[in-house]
C-alpha cells in the first residue's frame, strides 16, 4: 500500500471509527479488497491492493499474508482494535493463508458460517475465514468467494430461491460460475473458464497475432460471435474458434473486431453449454454478479438465447460477508449474548 492510499484511508476512517463493527476481506488471487463497516453492514471505508495470494511472497518468514493483512486494515485497527475481522475468498484455499476446508453442497449461510476456521495474526486479532463449496460427485466442483456472493444476493431481498422453486445465479469472470440456488441453499453449480480460456488465446496462440486492440468494444462483432456459437450445425467450440483467424483473413472481420468476436464466441459456447445442462434458465429468475461492463456483454448474449430479464446483483461481497458475520456471532447482539467459537485456530501456510 502506498503512503498515498495510507493517508486516504485514514482520512475516511477518522471520522467512522466509532461506528465501525467489522472488517470485511474478499481476498481473491490477485487482489485483495478491504470493507470497514458499521452496525448496520453499511460501509464506512474501502481499502484495495493487488495483494492477492499469488502476489505474496512464498516463504513462512517473509510474513506476506501478515504484512499485507497490516497494509490493508493497520490504521483501522490501530482505532479499533477491537472489531472483528472475516475474510472470504482464495486466502482459504491451500495456497492461502490458512486452507479451510470445503463444505459441502447443498449450502446456506448458517453452513458457510458454522465452517469458518480463525486463524492468528501477528497483530493479535483472530481473522475469520469463510469456507468454499465443493460439490461432489463424478466430475467435483469447487468455489471460493463466490459462495459468499451468492450469500449477498440472497441477503439482497431479491425474491430468490423461494419455496420449492430454483433460481440462477451468474458470476461472470476468469472462471465463472452458475448457481442453482434453492430455499436459500447453494443446491448445485458449474464452471465454466471463459475467462482464462479468452485470455489464453488471445496472448498466446495464433488468434493474438492479427488483433489489435479496439478504440471501442464492438457489440456488433461481439453479437456475430455469439450467433455463431447458438447455431447447432457446427461442430462445437474447438471447431469454431479458428474462425477467428480466419474472417480476419478473408477481411470479413478487422483486426480491432476480432477479440469481441471471440469473447462473443466463447461466452455463447458457456451459455449453450448452459442451457445444455439447465435447460429452463431462461424462464427463471435470474441474477448477475461481477464486474458490471462484463456482465452487460452477458445480458447481451443471454438475450440473444431468450433470457430477457437479468438483474446485475451490487454489493454482493459486503453483503454476504456482513449476514456471514452474523450468523457466526461476530456482529450484533449474538457477540455479546454468545460470541462464535470456531474449531479451533489453524496454523497460517505461510
Amino acid at each position: 500500500m502506498t503512503e498515498q492510499r495510507l493517508a486516504t484511508t485514514f482520512t475516511v476512517v477518522d471520522t467512522a471509527l466509532e461506528r465501525a463493527a467489522l472488517i470485511a476481506l474478499d481476498w481473491g488471487t490477485t487482489s485483495l479488497r478491504a470493507y470497514l463497516l458499521d452496525a448496520s453492514g453499511n460501509v464506512l471505508a474501502t481499502c484495495a491492493s493487488a495483494a492477492g495470494i499469488m502476489n505474496l511472497p512464498r516463504s513462512v518468514s517473509a510474513g506476506g499474508f501478515d504484512a499485507a493483512f497490516e497494509d490493508a486494515c493497520g490504521v483501522w485497527l490501530d482505532r479499533a482494535p477491537r472489531v472483528p475481522v472475516i475474510a472470504a475468498g482464495m486466502v482459504g484455499s491451500a495456497q492461502g493463508w490458512a486452507e479451510v476446508p470445503y463444505v459441502d453442497a447443498p449450502a446456506d449461510a448458517d453452513t458457510l458460517a458454522a465452517g469458518i476456521v480463525r486463524v492468528g495474526t501477528d497483530r493479535g486479532v483472530a481473522l475469520h475465514i469463510v469456507p468454499g463449496v465443493i460439490q461432489r460427485g463424478e466430475l467435483p466442483n469447487v468455489m471460493r468467494g463466490e459462495e459468499t456472493q451468492i450469500v449477498g444476493a440472497l441477503a439482497d431481498g431479491a425474491a430468490l430461491g423461494n419455496g420449492s422453486a430454483s433460481a440462477l445465479i451468474g458470476l461472470p469472470g476468469t472462471h465463472a460460475k452458475w448457481a442453482v440456488v434453492r430455499g436459500g441453499r447453494i443446491e448445485c453449480f458449474y464452471t465454466f473458464m471463459t475467462g482464462e480460456v479468452f485470455a489464453a488465446l488471445r496472448d498466446h496462440t495464433i488468434l493474438g497475432r492479427t488483433m489489435t486492440e479496439p478504440a471501442a468494444p464492438s457489440t456488433e462483432a461481439f453479437l456475430r460471435g455469439v450467433a455463431v456459437a447458438k447455431r447447432n450445425d457446427h461442430a462445437g467450440l474447438l471447431a469454431t474458434i479458428f474462425s477467428t483467424r480466419t474472417l480476419g483473413l478473408t477481411a470479413q472481420l478487422s483486426a480491432d473486431e476480432q477479440a469481441d468476436y471471440l469473447s462473443g464466441l466463447l461466452i455463447g459456447h458457456e451459455l449453450c453449454g448452459l442451457a445444455a445442462v439447465h435447460p429452463q434458465f431462461t424462464s427463471e429468475p435470474l441474477r448477475l454478479i461481477g464486474n458490471e461492463a462484463l456482465c452487460d456483454r452477458y445480458r447481451l448474449a443471454l438475450a440473444e438465447l431468450g433470457c430477457l430479464q437479468t438483474t446485475l446483483v451490487k454489493d454482493a461481497t459486503e453483503r454476504g460477508l456482513w449476514r456471514i458475520a452474523t450468523l457466526a456471532g461476530l456482529v450484533g447482539e449474538a457477540r455479546q449474548a454468545s460470541p462464535a467459537s470456531p474449531a479451533g485456530i489453524a496454523q497460517p501456510a505461510g
